[in-house]
């Protein structure tokens, strides 16, 4: 029985230099924009079967500004970075750089005090993995980039050091198509401005 989730990374709050780990901020002027430039594409998903979002704002605001009116997902929250909450990755490496060079070698260290990498992608594998198995049932989620990035690096088993690797940006379509356990990255094309 085959499912479709479709992931839209949600519009942004600050430009990527000012990215903060586990941001809580609100869409700025700039990501509300980018909603309304990009609105006309995204709203036919609002047709899924079953729509969801990240307990973040800008998940939630993003996805109720595109008409989803989507359910919080807990299991769809950032990674847990402990200390380095709030913090940029270059403030918390000028902070802690013995710290952050093991982070992003090891996947599964936890030198912040949050969830490592390796929890933070299985985590979310777990959600993915217990989506309703209605064949063809179509799901979207509205989700912060990071989360979009473990998706991917779960279904397609990749090895978790391919999560840097991921470039995922706001307001971008991911779809992963199969049940749990085989899952397949969908090229459909996009409903968004390619950019």
């Amino acid at each position: 029985m085959a499912l479709r989730v479709t992931f839209v990374a949600a519009a942004r709050s600050s430009s990527l230099l000012a990215e903060r780990f586990q941001d809580e901020r609100p869409l700025d002027q700039a990501g509300w924009d980018e909603i309304q430039y990009e609105a006309g594409g995204l709203f036919p998903l609002a047709g899924a079967d079953l729509r969801y979002c990240s307990p973040t704002p800008r998940s939630r605001a993003t996805g109720d500004a595109l008409g989803y009116a989507p359910l919080v997902q807990l299991a769809l929250r950032d990674c847990d970075m402990g200390r380095w909450r709030g913090l940029t990755l270059g403030e918390a490496m000028a902070r802690e750089p013995g710290a952050v060079d093991a982070w992003l070698a090891d996947p599964r260290s936890m030198p912040h005090g949050g969830e490592s990498l390796i929890g933070f992608i299985s985590r979310v594998g777990g959600w993915l993995d217990t989506r309703p198995p209605e064949d063809g049932c179509r799901i979207v989620a509205v989700a912060e980039p990071s989360v979009i990035r473990a998706a991917l690096v779960y279904a397609l088993k990749a090895p978790p050091a391919t999560y840097w690797n991921l470039d995922v940006r706001p307001l971008s379509i991911t779809t992963l198509a199969g049940h749990s356990g085989r899952w397949n990255l969908r090229f459909d094309g996009s409903y968004a401005r390619a950019s």
